[in-house]
């Protein structure tokens, strides 16, 4: 189990919190649309619904989880954001996945840059990966911009589906 992290973060336009139920028709409907197509998707409403209950499970096994993304002033979430270690994944990753109404507005850079300093910061982490399916052009772009290297060796999540694997670089480096 690891180390509880805080259940809110804050950056300058966004409050990163814990995952709620009320969040589950919007995290469930992106999870049912072709926006799902990279991370496994689109998932029946069933399967939208397991991995609704994931995103909630892994808070409570591992003490953090990827946020739920919100505008200040505005509790609608707009997408999930932060780190991410199942039980089977190889290695800590920095996840996320915007809702299309986040699109263009630099939200998930700003996200994914308060969660990865918050885990190497708070969570210890002295690594951190991005693992991207190979066609996910827009997260190949957030994970360079946040300064991340391609890492051929790393080993991926699902052997049998094969993505590419980012590293973040080390805080004392990091940009």
């Amino acid at each position: 189990m690891g180390r509880p992290m805080s259940q809110s973060l804050s950056t300058q336009r966004l409050i990163l919190r814990q995952p709620a139920p009320h969040d589950m028709d919007a995290v469930m409907a992106f999870f049912q649309s072709d926006r799902a197509q990279y991370i496994g998707g689109p998932y029946t409403r069933a399967a939208a619904w397991r991995q609704f209950a994931t995103e909630l499970g892994h808070w409570q096994i591992n003490g953090f989880g990827m946020w739920a993304v919100t505008l200040r002033g505005n509790d609608t979430i707009l997408g999930l954001v932060g780190p991410w270690f199942p039980a089977d994944w190889p290695e800590r990753e920095l996840g996320w996945m915007m809702f299309p109404a986040a699109e263009g507005k630099g939200l998930a850079f700003e996200a994914a840059s308060a969660a990865r300093s918050h885990a190497f910061d708070v969570l210890g982490w002295d690594t951190a990966v991005s693992y991207i399916d190979h066609g996910n052009h827009r997260s190949i772009r957030l994970a360079e911009k946040l300064g991340a290297v391609l890492d051929p060796v790393a080993a991926p999540p699902k052997p049998d589906a094969p993505c590419l694997v980012y590293r973040h670089p080390a805080p004392q480096v990091r940009p």
